[in-house]
């Protein structure tokens, strides 16, 4: 595997009428970091562009960067439902 490779795609959805995306690479985060609009940059923005920038040089290990990258993606709301983790408190199916 790639080393840019992130061990586990991050789904995001940037749109509610398009299909869900997944994010194999720090390349592909640094793609959609790039589209985002400029008057959303934040600090978390910030955070994940830098790290995804860093492992794309070698400097931020490619995790510490799909770490960022999903943060970025959870917060702004761009993320895919299916990859949220349920909220404390919140019931939990049970198995039999």
């Amino acid at each position: 595997m790639d080393n840019s490779h992130f061990a586990v795609p991050v789904r995001v959805s940037t749109l509610p009428e398009m299909p869900i995306e997944e994010i194999y690479s720090v390349e592909q985060a640094l793609d959609v970091l790039a589209e985002w609009p400029k008057g959303r940059q934040g600090k978390l923005y910030q955070a994940a562009f830098n790290a995804c920038f860093g492992a794309s040089v070698g400097v931020v290990s490619t995790e510490e960067a799909c770490r960022a990258f999903a943060a970025f993606c959870r917060v702004s709301g761009i993320m895919a439902k299916d990859m949220m983790k349920p909220k404390k408190g919140a019931e939990q199916p049970r198995l039999m």
